[in-house]
């Protein structure tokens, strides 16, 4: 198996060594990054800005022009500034993505080869809030088991989806604070029950692909769902060509619409049973939610293109389009002022374009980057109203139905790396995110400096 096949299809990072025993049956190789970052961040609104119904001297709400009730800012939200490390508490950004694993082969004979991995992500520092627990958890990474030969390789088990893989040798802010998933929003997936294949390398052209048999299960903690029973509703298709220093990919995925339903919603569809949180403004007056319930597949498709390390430059480029990724869910409301009017109102953008630009040059130990990134949300559906109050967890907070269906998020980031070696690397950046959900998504508006050192081994 050649060494651009085995990297594709045992490390999300692409960058694993080849497994070549001179014996039937190798040792395990041991390998692993570990990874850590000294960060500061500016976050807007981590705690939301709260909203009440505007009242005349006899307690009446106040209606605008069209009717509809006046909103008033009862309280500022508050901001996070500070210290932490490697995206834990308030401080944004991906995961830094520690690990550490353990693969190898069997040569069964004529040509074929048995494969397996076993990789765990491993924490630093703290994850779960608590600086002085100790207990943050050990999880799963790529594992799984597969055959390999001059036809390609076929794996099952736990494994980042082809369009993951399509892009990951794109991203030069990878597994930090300016990670292209946590500032521009595109969607890379790890399936539990991935059954997949990948091509060998054809003059540096390949193709993947991969789906996932849930058995009832779903996605998002959404519970079971018995019609959730495709073997390949949920899948994943990628084509890579990778040769010097040029590289293009074409990815697909489709996640089945039942991914997104508990067994209750897939059963009773909208007609759901429905909660009826207060009217902070008038608690005598609830207005009802239905529940959650989507009837599309989600799907995404991405597109990339890099040059990469050409005399030392490096220049990449992506698109996604994200359709029903946030989901086609529908909440009712009925208007606290005119309980006869409902609304129906999707609950998050089901649109998504989202684009990155990157560019680097290394000289000598050294290396400056750069990205510019856009992401533009957009729901199609027709809704009625203006805003509301929303309830969570007792907390009132403005969401202002255009701006919630239609807003735009804007990124940029610099940095500087530092490569005492081949396997150690020290680096510093700062990364911007802008977002028009400010008041309505807690955080989503941010800003941040990083120092982090890396060893791979």
């Amino acid at each position: 198996m050649n060494k651009k096949l085995l990297t594709l299809a045992v490390a999300a990072a692409l960058a694993a060594p080849v497994i070549a025993p001179s014996t039937a049956s190798a040792e395990a190789i041991v390998y692993g990054k570990f990874h850590v970052s000294l960060d500061y961040a500016d976050v807007s609104n981590v705690v939301r800005p709260t909203y009440g119904f505007a009242r005349d001297s006899a307690g009446a709400v106040i209606l605008d022009v069209n009717g509809n009730p006046t909103l008033v800012k009862t309280a500022d939200g508050e901001d996070f500034k500070g210290w932490g490390m490697s995206s834990n508490g308030y401080i944004p950004g991906e995961s830094r993505a520690s690990r550490l694993g353990f693969k190898g082969s069997e040569d069964l004979g004529n040509g074929l080869k048995a494969i397996y991995q076993l990789e765990f992500g491993v924490n630093l520092n703290d994850t779960n809030d608590n600086v002085l627990s100790n207990s943050d958890s050990i999880t799963y990474r790529n594992s799984f088991v597969g055959l390999a030969g001059d036809w390609g390789t076929f794996l099952m088990g736990r494994h980042d989806t082809p369009m993951k893989i399509s892009t990951g040798k794109l991203d030069l802010f990878a597994d930090t604070m300016a990670d292209y998933n946590g500032t521009v929003g595109f969607r890379d997936l790890r399936a539990d029950n991935a059954v997949a294949y990948i091509s060998p390398s054809w003059s540096g052209f390949q193709l993947a692909a991969a789906f996932v048999p849930s058995g009832g299960a779903t996605g998002g903690n959404n519970g079971l769902n018995l019609e959730e029973d495709s073997i390949a509703d949920t899948y994943s298709l990628a084509a890579i060509y990778s040769n010097g220093p040029f590289y293009a990919s074409a990815a697909f995925e489709n996640l089945n619409s039942e991914h997104f339903n508990n067994e209750t919603v897939a059963l009773g569809g909208n007609n759901c049973p429905v909660n009826t949180p207060v009217d902070p403004a008038n608690p005598t007056s609830p207005f009802t939610t239905t529940c959650n319930f989507q009837d599309g597949d989600a799907q995404a498709w991405r597109l990339g293109l890099g040059l990469l390390d050409w005399n030392g430059f490096s220049l990449t480029a992506i698109y996604e389009n994200q359709d029903q990724f946030n989901n086609d869910r529908f909440a009712g409301y009925t208007d606290p002022a005119n309980p006869a009017v409902t609304w129906s109102i999707p609950a998050a953008a089901d649109d998504a374009d989202l684009w990155q630009i990157q560019a680097g040059y290394a000289f000598g130990n050294s290396m400056v980057k750069a990205m510019y990134g856009q992401a533009d949300y957009s729901g199609d559906d027709i809704v009625a109203g203006a805003d509301w109050v929303s309830v969570n967890g007792g907390e009132a907070f403005l969401v202002n139905r255009t701006q919630a269906l239609d807003y735009d998020v804007t990124t940029w980031s610099v940095g500087y790396d530092y490569n005492f070696s081949k396997r150690t690397k020290a680096y510093a950046l700062y990364t911007d995110k802008d977002s028009d959900l400010e008041d309505i998504v807690a955080g989503s508006k941010w800003s941040g400096f990083s120092l982090g050192v890396m060893h791979s081994f």
